[in-house]
């Protein structure tokens, strides 16, 4: 079989004897097994624990990547059994992507090596772009408690690590990415994930997980020369507090999960990318995960939404006091009607109080403002904490409903353990068969829940726009970090769409008038680049009527695509890309603040003539970052055109096929 090596019986009176050396010889020697293409290989050997090595093109990428399944009552689960069985198979299909954040269709191609023990199999794949495990266990249909899924792994020599630290295993999961050269990185330091490394002339590795259900998510921690995988432990007791947005734990189990004897567990993704751009191209995370759950997505929208937190509601040139209230979030209705948005968010504030979310604020009628947004198309999300939906999930989403709203963000959740993760599948459920949205912060990073639940509009888990409001780190290079980092997770709530555009030499941390760092081009150019299928407006209404022609452009690029192609990228310095809704195509481009130029092929055009809208830097953009021009042009597959994006800038274009007479 393509792609495997691996040990074959001859002759047939005693092929069981050398069948049963051949897969002993497994356990306790070594096999490997290679990609589609050739490329990547991974050697596999088991002993008392899985040992796993990376190799592309025969150069080794990973070391020492050892794994083991530690049940309580039973101990290490490789330690304890024999090889039982070998399987080997490959796959070829096209997955059909319900809400695509990329691409439509998804080729999922790759060669597997199954070694099935008596309490459990270990499935490896190994696709063209990584590496992927997992556990299946076959202890019968009791509970069991996972005291520790081991996994250790050490990068080659002198690789540049993209770290995402935290402190604590309580997070809002919302980190800067510091490039550190992997061995000057303090022994003890947690990461969440993804966790992306880089070298020069070598592949890249990106390690992530997928398809996490009853489960904690893994966090890693610096251990010698690698790292070694960390979990919540199963929570017992949090200590008794106002429950309105901190988390503390006062009581722990000694074990990770408490879950079923026969199940599977999550996936540990290993990306593997020749080239920057093939970074952002990776879609393990979504095709490793649960097919569609649900009956019916037909009423599943995904679209824009004018956020009012952001601003802090300040509009003017209104006769009425602008703040919390039903005249400001009508004015919010009527502006996102103006311009073809799909919903608002009443953010904090709208409720009783942040733990009473069954009232509203007496000075906002919820029921009035949905059914007046029903009659301009518009939908209304709620914010709320996770704490009250946790105790009275039925009740509040029931009341919710019943006023008539489309959504629900749910904020301040800052745990990944098996408890919360088993309340993002509950809200997800209850979710659906009310028809709500549900928009995840202060949230984990995706890991495939939304391909089964799609009305999982979004995730924040992101170092986003909010930042602006009481820091100066939200800069170009964070943000041309975020597409080869965080993004390789899964979409991502950044918020973008500030239009007070500044250079950081003049930024100012303002909470309440906010700016955002870069071009307005370059603020626009997000609107193509980061991957959310509910996308944020963040400043206020009253800036956007004013920058009339910003926002035309913005409100009209989908939120959802067909196609993507990454055209050129390069880690936390630039990145083109193209994608396509429909018959339309929308390239971007965004830089760091050094200014650069770029020749754009237009080759991934059908066949045809286009017209070319385009939004770009201004030649004066580096000193005024406002500065923008929209122009037109006409382009086909054959167009070869000269940009250039200033320091901190960007360049945006739409497509459009033009008819023929």
């Amino acid at each position: 079989m393509k792609g495997f090596k691996t040990f074959t019986p001859i002759g047939s009176k005693i092929g069981f004897i050398l069948l049963f050396f051949a897969l002993s010889s497994v356990a306790y020697g070594q096999s490997s097994i290679k990609s589609p293409n050739g490329a990547l290989e991974v050697t596999v050997s088991v002993k008392e624990e899985l040992h796993l090595k990376l190799a592309y093109a025969e150069k080794t990428l990973v070391e020492d990547v050892v794994s083991d399944l530690i049940i309580d009552g039973k101990g290490s689960l490789i330690a304890r059994s024999k090889t039982m069985n070998m399987r080997q198979f490959s796959q070829k299909h096209t997955i059909q992507v319900d809400l695509p954040t990329k691409n439509r269709e998804v080729a999922d191609e790759y060669n597997q090596l199954t070694l099935q023990f008596r309490d459990f199999d270990l499935e490896l794949r190994v696709y063209d772009n990584g590496c992927v495990f997992r556990y299946v266990t076959k202890l019968g249909k009791k509970e069991i408690q996972v005291v520790d899924e081991k996994l250790t792994f050490s990068p080659n020599e002198k690789t540049t690590c993209y770290l995402p630290e935290e402190k604590s295993l309580i997070s809002h999961f919302e980190n800067y990415f510091q490039a550190i050269p992997s061995e000057n990185i303090t022994t003890g330091t947690i990461a969440n994930v993804p966790l992306l490394f880089t070298k020069v002339n070598e592949p890249s590795v990106s390690f992530t997980e997928s398809n996490i259900y009853d489960y904690p998510h893994m966090f890693l921690q610096k251990k010698g020369s690698g790292f070694a995988s960390l979990y919540p432990k199963v929570v017992l007791k949090t200590k008794e507090q106002k429950r309105d947005r901190d988390e503390s734990i006062e009581l722990e189990a000694d074990y990770i999960a408490q879950t079923s004897g026969n199940r599977t567990f999550p996936w540990r993704v290993f990306m593997v990318s020749p080239s920057d751009k093939d970074i952002v191209s990776n879609n393990l995370v979504y095709q490793l995960a649960d097919p569609l759950k649900l009956k019916d997505i037909s009423w599943i929208k995904p679209g824009k939404v004018a956020w009012d937190w952001w601003n802090a509601n300040n509009i003017d040139g209104v006769d009425f006091k602008s703040g919390i209230n039903t005249e400001t979030y009508k004015y919010y209705i009527d502006f996102a009607a103006h311009y073809g948005l799909e919903y608002i968010i009443l953010d904090e504030g709208w409720s009783k109080t942040t733990t009473n979310v069954r009232e509203p604020n007496p000075n906002v009628d919820v029921a009035e403002l949905a059914r007046y947004g029903n009659q301009k198309g518009v939908g209304v999300i709620l914010w709320s904490l996770w704490r009250p939906l946790d105790e009275d999930m039925e009740g509040i989403l029931d009341i919710f409903k019943g006023w008539g709203v489309k959504g629900v963000k749910i904020d301040f959740i800052q745990r990944a353990d098996q408890y919360v993760v088993n309340f993002y599948e509950r809200m997800a459920q209850e979710t659906a068969k009310r028809q709500l949205l549900v928009d995840f912060h202060g949230a984990f990073k995706p890991s495939g829940m939304r391909r089964a639940y799609p009305n999982i509009i979004n995730f924040e888990g992101v170092k986003g726009l909010e930042n602006t409001k009481w820091e100066d780190k939200i800069d170009s290079e964070h943000e041309l970090t975020l597409p080869f980092t965080r993004m390789t997770a899964g979409v991502m709530d950044f918020t973008p769409g500030g239009l007070d555009n500044v250079h950081k030499e003049n930024f100012m941390a303002r909470f309440t008038r906010p700016m955002a760092m870069g071009t307005r081009a370059h603020q626009v150019a997000m609107y193509v680049v980061f991957e959310a299928p509910l996308q944020m407006l963040s400043d206020t209404p009253s800036n956007y009527y004013r920058e009339d022609e910003t926002t035309t452009f913005i409100a009209g690029i989908p939120t959802i695509w067909d196609k993507t192609e990454v055209l050129d990228a390069k880690v936390s310095d630039y990145i083109l890309v193209a994608r396509k809704h429909g018959d339309i195509w929308y390239i971007a481009g965004m830089n760091d603040s050094t200014p650069k130029s770029f020749t754009l092929d237009f080759s991934f055009l059908d066949e045809g003539n286009y017209s070319l809208q385009i939004f770009r830097d201004g030649v004066n953009s580096d000193k005024n970052a406002r500065d923008y021009v929209l122009e037109q042009t006409n382009v086909d597959s054959k167009t070869k055109m000269d940009i250039k994006l200033n320091k901190s800038g960007g360049w945006v274009a739409i497509a459009t096929k033009l008819i023929e007479k």
